[in-house]
């Protein structure tokens, strides 16, 4: 069963593992920027969300995004899948749902692999941070 790890009212942030950590940085970071982030721990991805915690939390905020280390199309696309196919979350979303994923490449070797090659709390913060421009452009203005 997933796990609500943060309430929230503007935005759902799916993900599991070693991300959640980093999701809950980057929520950390838009909570000073006045957005609150319902952050959810999905604990498992067989069987996956069997309740439908996470369509419940999107038909609250309207918006999603999915967030692993995995390869495109990896993890992050079965998650949508199973959410917005099989549990119908579309009917709830307003705009665009994301994905958050490791880059379309070969990892770079040594120390530095994972920074160039896996998200971190800033491609987070700027995802969720540009779906909420999208959606409110007065409040949430271009930060750069």
């Amino acid at each position: 069963v997933p796990e609500v790890l943060q309430e929230g009212s503007d935005l759902t942030i799916v993900t599991y593992g070693s991300c959640v950590r980093i999701a809950e940085d980057a929520a950390h970071q838009l909570k000073e920027f006045g957005i609150e982030v319902e952050l959810i721990d999905v604990q498992t991805l067989i069987p996956f969300d069997v309740n439908h915690v996470i369509a419940k939390s999107i038909k609250k905020t309207s918006k999603v995004v999915f967030f692993d280390e995995d390869v495109p199309g990896g993890a992050t696309a079965y998650m949508m899948q199973k959410v917005l196919e099989d549990q119908k979350a579309f009917f709830s979303i307003d705009s665009e749902p994301k994905t958050i994923c490791a880059k379309d490449h070969r990892p770079a070797y040594g120390t530095d692999g994972d920074y160039f090659s896996n998200p971190n709390a800033e491609d987070v913060f700027e995802t969720l941070y540009g779906i909420m421009n999208e959606t409110n452009p007065a409040k949430f203005p271009l930060l750069y």
